[in-house]
């Protein structure tokens, strides 16, 4: 039974499964939206909507010591690896350093924190798409709640040509 279970395990050892929320994580906060299975997009969603609330909690009105703690927290889940500065190769040996594209926290608390600072909770919406072809798991798009939907983007994939699978025999046959 799953009676007080926390979490899902997705079958991963639960050092693949904490990197594999922490990718997705990162993927949501760099790109506003991501298409995955279902079931990982509700294990992503209530982490993505905690760290937002606590970058709004670390914004404008905070403290320096707030803003600073806040980072902190949010840094310590979304960045393992990531370094926020990398040295660029530039002119002959000479290596600038710069911002490194990849890093999300800045990010989350100069674009995203202010864009949701009057919004109480509910930052994320799953849109389900359909099922992916290999194995028929439901895929979904898990998005920031106003990010621009596009009808192509909601939308099912194409018909298939033909009758596939088994008895289908491939495509069909003109």
């Amino acid at each position: 039974m799953r009676h007080r279970m926390a979490e899902r395990k997705f079958g991963l050892p639960s050092d693949q499964r904490k990197a594999l929320l922490k990718s997705l994580t990162r993927s949501m906060l760099m790109y506003d939206r991501i298409v995955t299975t279902e079931i990982r997009a509700k294990e992503v969603r209530p982490i993505v909507e905690k760290l937002v609330t606590t970058a709004r909690k670390g914004g404008e009105g905070a403290s320096v010591e707030m803003r600073l703690h806040t980072r902190r927290m949010v840094r310590r889940y979304v960045d393992s690896n990531i370094d926020e500065f990398v040295r660029i190769q530039g002119d002959g040996k000479s290596k600038k350093i710069a911002r490194n594209p990849y890093y999300a926290v800045p990010r989350l608390f100069e674009v995203i924190a202010p864009r949701y600072a009057d919004r109480p909770g509910g930052y994320t919406r799953i849109v389900k798409i359909g099922f992916r072809r290999g194995d028929g798991a439901p895929m979904v798009l898990l998005e920031f709640v106003d990010a621009d939907v596009t009808e192509e983007t909601a939308a099912e994939p194409p018909p298939a040509e033909g009758r596939r699978g088994l008895f289908g025999l491939g495509r069909a046959r003109k």
